[in-house]
């Protein structure tokens, strides 16, 4: 716009200068006459009427040109914001450009970075894996090396332990021929004591019938033929006394042999808890026959007990029916502790397997009623306390500070016993 204004200002001074000449002219030609003068004015007019168009149009011409210089300013005005702003979008598609690829630069990176963590991890688990295997090959190795000793430590103890049953074998069969002999002598007397006690029963048989004929009597009766024939009854007491101990001391032997054969066998099948409890019945029968060396028993008293054994009833005084009752508790007893003793072995369910089962005899002492009756009842009280043990329940009686007792209940209507008088 200023430029334009300018090139105006210079085309005004070059009209004015043109006039300006112009009226010199004028002066000049009218200084040689008037006509000449008013020729040349003519002429001056119509030249400068000329000039004026000449001006004018040089006037529109430089407007003209003004005008196309502006917009030709306009136009290069436009054509620099559009290159500008060219060049803006230029600089942002550059930016933009520079932008994405830095960002692709920095997602390379990581993707670079996560691979060489993996590749690091991936380099860490093998390495690892190699020494797990190293160390498992060690292990294997020292493994093998270990059951290579092992065996041949077994084949050692393999051989160590043939031999050992080689010479256990022939002990056996020396010991076996000498229990043969010894079977031979028991067996024999076995007989004679079987033959006693056939004989003991019949007469308990004989004394059944008695008891009841004595009942129909009468109780009066029935004490006066008791007082009549003390000292004969007395006599005959005491000598069934001294055969009842003469047939306990003759068992004894024998029940020592089954001992050793049941400790055998319960040593190979590997039995230890029903072996210790075997040990520690016999224990007690031990002890239980010193009490009995320095013990003496109650002269005779008259029968006024009866006891029920199957369908049969038999009499006994008030000292042999106090050993029953301690048969029955004393057996159930015993037989909880062997009923616990196979379930900590994991053994099955055997009560009759067990050698105080067997042997029955501890606590008896000999008099007042026979080793057959105290067993048999003994036995009784045993199956009771095995199965209470070995089930670990109380149904028949209760284990108490390593004491077992049989429920007063369950001992009557074992026993049914019967106060006569």
């Amino acid at each position: 716009m200023k430029n334009s204004l300018i090139k105006q200002l210079v085309a005004s001074a070059t009209l004015s200068v043109a006039i300006i000449g112009l009226a010199d002219v004028a002066a000049a030609q009218g200084r040689r006459g008037r006509g000449q003068e008013r020729s040349d004015q003519n002429q001056a007019e119509r030249d400068q009427r000329q000039q004026e168009r000449d001006a004018q149009r040089e006037q529109r011409r430089a407007q003209q040109q003004a005008e196309q210089t502006q917009r030709d300013q306009t136009r290069a005005q436009e054509q620099q914001r559009a290159s500008q702003a060219n060049q803006a979008n230029q600089a942002n598609q550059a930016n933009q450009d520079r932008q994405q690829r830095w960002e692709q630069q920095r997602q390379q990176q990581v993707q670079n970075s996560q691979e060489r963590q993996q590749r690091w991890e991936q380099q860490r688990q093998e390495q690892l894996r190699n020494r797990q295997n190293q160390q498992q090959n060690q292990q294997n190795q020292e493994q093998q090396r270990g059951l290579e000793q092992q065996r041949r430590d077994q084949i050692r103890d393999s051989q160590d332990q043939q031999r050992r049953w080689e010479q256990q074998r022939q002990d056996q069969i020396r010991n076996s021929q000498q229990r043969d002999d010894r079977w031979q002598q028991q067996r024999q007397d076995q007989q004679r004591v079987e033959e006693q006690r056939r004989l003991e029963q019949q007469r308990q048989q004989q004394s059944n019938r008695d008891w009841q004929r004595r009942q129909q009597q009468g109780t009066l009766n029935r004490n006066r033929d008791w007082n009549r024939n003390d000292d004969l009854r007395r006599q005959q007491w005491q000598t069934l006394q001294q055969q009842r101990s003469e047939r306990y001391r003759l068992e004894q032997q024998q029940r020592q042999n089954l001992y050793w054969q049941r400790q055998q066998i319960l040593e190979q099948q590997r039995r230890r808890a029903q072996l210790r409890y075997q040990q520690q019945y016999l224990d007690r029968v031990r002890n239980d026959q010193l009490r009995l060396q320095q013990w003496r028993y109650n002269d005779y008293t008259p029968y006024n007990y009866r006891y029920r054994r199957g369908n049969s009833y038999y009499e006994t005084n008030q000292y042999g029916a106090e050993m029953l009752r301690r048969a029955i508790n004393d057996g159930y007893d015993q037989g909880y502790r062997a009923g616990q003793a196979d379930r900590e072995d994991g053994w099955r369910y055997d009560a009759e397997s067990a050698y105080a089962y067997d042997d029955a005899s501890y606590g008896y002492d000999g008099y007042y009623v026979d080793l057959s009756e105290y067993q048999y009842y003994f036995r009784e009280g045993f199956r009771r306390g095995y199965e209470d043990g070995y089930r670990s329940t109380s149904r028949y009686g209760r284990y108490s500070n390593g004491t077992g007792s049989i429920l007063g209940a369950i001992l009557d209507g074992i026993l049914g016993l019967q106060l006569l008088n």
